[in-house]
């Protein structure tokens, strides 16, 4: 295995129009940061480069539909982004953004030479053009029929509600989502990478050269090739974006996933001016390392099209490895953004304060590396208090406890060792091997699982020894037990470092100790006899049944939310004017009101419809105080059929109008009209 001088670990930028969520963090952000931690305690050159995407029609879309500029929608997410993953640790060199003045040079000269390099084609197509607008519209910017389920929404890209892939001209009856009239098709000039050119280069490169790398990756990759690459636009008629530089191009800027990747060039120029670093040295020097952390939707973005500009430039290093995750997904669905089915970083950093090391210890256990995984909270709950309380904290625990009781916080000095201490060291020093190999392999959740078994390791050796009942019988043995304990807990400090750096800082401030390297791992003299050790604490709490209850109605309440949403914005099955006029709608007055006992939602009503006065029992507690609504109007279904709810018959159901909220409000007449009016 080749010896690299430097490492440039990149993680996939995130799209600055939404905060992060734990899919994000499992399938890029944690192992990327494992990885560079590891690569740090070892004393590597490595630089970690992150930042956001801010290019791209979804955030002009974001923009328009909140009635706010471009700039506003990345700069809120920007922050929002940057400052999570800081709580959270993720250790990044420099995290900048796609907006910055560098990186549009950056990205504007990469254009500019493969420009002058003839490395791209011209080629001029017939797309949409909104003539009161004046502007040529990109594919989400076009609705119409979806020729598959007739759904009358489509987008020009994809039917949300079928899910098939579309592109405009496939679309019934397109009309401009700005201004709504019908689109005309106009001339467009582009420039596009041949990227069928590169497809012998690129074959012997991946699946000749690079046969190590993940199968779910390399599968990708191959079955990319052997499809056949077509060319690809490399520019888009949009005023959002880094300008397209050459003469004859304005209106057009370079389209995001030619734009982003060149990102981590830019970032990473921006850290070395910043540091004082030559960027050179980490993308154009065959001695530097390249990995890129991707989930398995960047797969081809990475491994085949980026590389491909790599190579068509000629002046960069390509990637060692793309070790892309595939999705993780939560409560046994998947994870989606515009359902409010996710679980965000920035949210649980604030509902878990001091808890970093347990969300990061719980997706690296979870990680789906070879396939997707899922994330539940009753999984988070129990990993929590059954490993990280009961076997980690629990280890680390009664061994300062125990020096405290036992030595008043000084590490006792190591006699004669028994066989079975000889065998607890030997096995001790063989987790640097096991941990290591899985690191460099990028096999985390193995790593983690080896970690583990260290601290699983100190707690056997604790149990089998008793030193709290040998104490009493040999002192001296004791001092032998407790000094090897306190070994075994300066090991841990580092096996951690990487999954857990809070924890790890914990531990190393419990033993009252600097940051220990990574050849020193596996060692039984890390702490000295003598050494005063710190005040014992807990390391973890336990996270009781309520916390996550929360969570789980949380989730619930934001599926609750969306299917409301479908249903506001989706009309019921057709009936005929029969079955309508079959109901009994009046008005009718609300006399009295009082919540039924033992319930949230519901209120006991009596209401005059003009035929009569009747108990009505409605759920409607949450958005109306009983004493607020006596004498109000309401729209009343008389001759629905009783039904007894919590003890008590109730005649009728009032009608309410419901948004996307879930908020309910009552219907009644603008005009005032007698109790037992028909509504029709």
């Amino acid at each position: 295995m080749k010896e690299f001088k430097r490492y440039t670990v990149t993680s996939a930028l995130p799209y600055a129009n939404g905060p992060v969520h734990i899919g994000h963090l499992a399938g890029v952000y944690i192992p990327a940061d494992i990885y560079v931690r590891y690569l740090r305690l070892k004393g590597k050159d490595v630089v970690f480069i992150g930042g956001s995407d801010e290019h791209g029609v979804p955030i002009t879309i974001k923009a328009r539909n909140e009635g706010v500029s471009p700039q506003d929608v990345v700069d809120k997410y920007h922050t929002i982004i940057k400052k999570s993953f800081e709580e959270l640790g993720i250790s990044f060199d420099i995290y900048s953004r796609t907006t910055s003045i560098i990186h549009h040079k950056t990205a504007s000269d990469f254009f500019r030479k493969l420009y002058l390099d003839g490395k791209f084609v011209e080629k001029t197509s017939e797309q949409y053009y909104d003539v009161e607008a004046q502007q040529f519209l990109a594919d989400r910017y076009i609705k119409g029929t979806c020729p598959h389920c007739s759904n009358e929404d489509a987008y020009g890209d994809q039917c949300e509600k079928c899910g098939t892939t579309l592109s405009p001209l496939d679309l019934i009856n397109p009309r401009s989502a700005l201004s709504g009239n019908q689109p005309i098709l106009k001339e467009t000039k582009h420039w596009y990478l041949p990227l069928e050119q590169y497809e012998p280069f690129l074959k012997k490169w991946i699946l000749e050269d690079h046969k190590e790398w993940k199968a779910n990756v390399y599968g990708q990759c191959k079955s990319w090739l052997d499809s056949g690459l077509q060319p690809r636009a490399v520019s888009r008629d949009l005023d959002w974006g880094v300008p397209v530089p050459v003469e004859g191009a304005d209106g057009k800027v370079l389209y995001v996933w030619f734009d982003a990747p060149i990102g981590y060039i830019s970032n990473t120029i921006e850290w070395a001016e910043n540091t004082g670093n030559d960027w050179r040295k980490y993308w154009q020097d065959e001695e530097a390392k390249l990995v890129h952390f991707i989930g398995k939707d960047n797969i081809v973005f990475h491994c085949i099209i980026f590389p491909a500009m790599l190579k068509a430039h000629g002046s960069y290093i390509l990637p060692e490895n793309v070790p892309g995750n595939e999705f993780l997904n939560l409560e046994n669905d998947k994870i989606s953004t515009s359902r409010n089915w996710a679980v965000w970083l920035h949210e649980y950093l604030v509902e878990f304060p001091g808890k970093q090391d347990v969300l990061r210890y719980v997706l690296a256990a979870n990680m789906p590396e070879t396939k997707d995984n899922d994330f539940t909270w009753k999984d988070f709950q129990t990993r929590n208090n059954s490993e990280l309380v009961a076997i980690l904290g629990n280890f680390i625990n009664r061994t300062a406890i125990l020096t405290q009781k036992y030595y008043g916080g000084k590490v006792p000095a190591l006699g004669t060792l028994t066989s079975f201490d000889q065998e607890t060291l030997a096995e001790m020093a063989q987790y640097k091997d096991k941990v290591e190999k899985a690191l460099e392999t990028y096999h985390f959740r193995e790593a983690l699982k080896e970690a583990m078994n260290l601290a699983r390791l100190g707690n056997k050796y604790l149990a089998d020894t008793e030193p709290w009942i040998l104490v009493k019988t040999d002192a001296l043995r004791v001092e032998t037990i407790m000094n090897i304990s306190l070994q075994i807990t300066a090991n841990l400090s580092i096996v951690f470092e990487p999954f857990m750096p809070f924890t790890a800082e914990k531990i190393r401030t419990l033993l009252n100790i600097d940051t220990l390297g990574w050849e020193q791992l596996g060692k039984m003299d890390l702490v000295k006899a003598g050494h005063s050790v710190g005040t014992p604490f807990l390391l973890f709490d336990k996270i009781e049944d309520a916390e996550i209850e929360a969570q789980v109605n949380k989730l619930l309440n934001a599926k609750q939310a969306n299917q409301n949403k479908v249903q506001v914005n989706q009309s019921k099955e057709v009936i005929s004017f029969d079955d309508f006029s079959k109901l009994d709608i009046r008005t009718g007055t609300i006399l009295e009101a009082e919540r039924v006992p033992k319930t949230k939602k519901l209120l006991k009503l009596l209401i005059d419809t003009g035929i009569d006065k009747r108990t009505v029992v409605s759920g409607i507690s949450e958005f109306y105080n009983p004493e607020d609504i006596i004498g109000k109007k309401v729209s009343i279904l008389v001759n629905l059929a009783p039904r007894e709810i919590k003890g008590i018959e109730s005649h009728g159901m009032i009608l309410m109008a419901e948004n996307t909220k879930g908020e309910l409000a009552f219907i009644s007449c603008d005009k005032e009209f007698n109790n037992g009016s028909e509504i029709r």
